[in-house]
Order: C-alpha cells, then sequence, then structure tokens
C-alpha cells in the first residue's frame, strides 16, 4: 500500500483584500446616501457667477444669509437656521468681529430677493464693523 504523499503547505505571506474592498465599498455607499441629508440649511437660490472660490487657508467664515421672503440669518449662535432681526445681526457680527477682526464675513443672498434687501445686510454688516463683504455664488453653468 501506497501512502498518500504529505505535501508541506508554505505559510501564506499575502494579505487577502477582498474582504477590505468589500467594506470598502459598503462604506462608499452608506456616505454617498447620508451626505446630502448631513446638509442642514435655509433653502437659498443663489445666483451664478464666475469667482475664485475663497483660499482653503481662510478661517470659517461668518455667513449672513438673505432668504427669499427677506428674513435673515447668521452662521454664528445657537440655532443658525433661525431668522433673525437686524439689530441681532449687528450686535453678534460686531462681537465676533471684536473678538477676531480678520474673521471672513459673507451675503448669501436668494435670486429671487430684492437687491435692496441685499445692500440693507451689506449696511447693518458695515455698521457691525466689517471692513470687508464678500458675495456667496454658484458656479456657472459654463463651468461644469
Amino acid at each position: 500500500m501506497r501512502r498518500a504523499q504529505r505535501t508541506k503547505r508554505k505559510p501564506m505571506a499575502e494579505i487577502n483584500v477582498v474582504p477590505y474592498i468589500d467594506v470598502m465599498l459598503v462604506l462608499l455607499v452608506i456616505f454617498m446616501v447620508t451626505a446630502p441629508l448631513l446638509y442642514q440649511g435655509v433653502d437659498v437660490d443663489l445666483p451664478q457667477a464666475d469667482a475664485e472660490p475663497l483660499p482653503q487657508d481662510a478661517e470659517d467664515p461668518v455667513i449672513v444669509t438673505v432668504n427669499r421672503d427677506g428674513e435673515l440669518t447668521v452662521s454664528i449662535g445657537s440655532d443658525p437656521d433661525k431668522p433673525v432681526s437686524a439689530e441681532e445681526v449687528t450686535d453678534l457680527v460686531s462681537r465676533v468681529m471684536r473678538n477676531n477682526p480678520d474673521t471672513p464675513v459673507l451675503v448669501r443672498g436668494d435670486e429671487a430677493v430684492r437687491y435692496g434687501r441685499i445692500l440693507d445686510a451689506m449696511a447693518m454688516l458695515q455698521r457691525a464693523g466689517v471692513p470687508q463683504v464678500g458675495m456667496m455664488t454658484r458656479p456657472s453653468a459654463d463651468d461644469d
């Protein structure tokens, strides 16, 4: 009788990456589904314009939003989506500017709001001590 030959197996030194790829694909799908849900804020249709984006090393800006109804919101405070009065905008922004005068301040205005309302918001920011105000836009359609 012949005995079955035993073969010695060498240990495999390679990592099986297939399970890691499966996990990464599942995570990718989860993040793709949840990412749009994470953005909360005021619904504003920004006008389109060709403009350079802010530098990445800039601080987080203070954003004053003028929505379609002309209501103001500020990106600082306890509830950044709650409409605030003009006095509250001036008070909040002036406190930020006293603490850090280099903080960028941007106005985000709905495309349908009267231009005069945007100018009112910019005048409020000037009274609050903001030396320079930027305007937020979305990229123009020909950039796509």
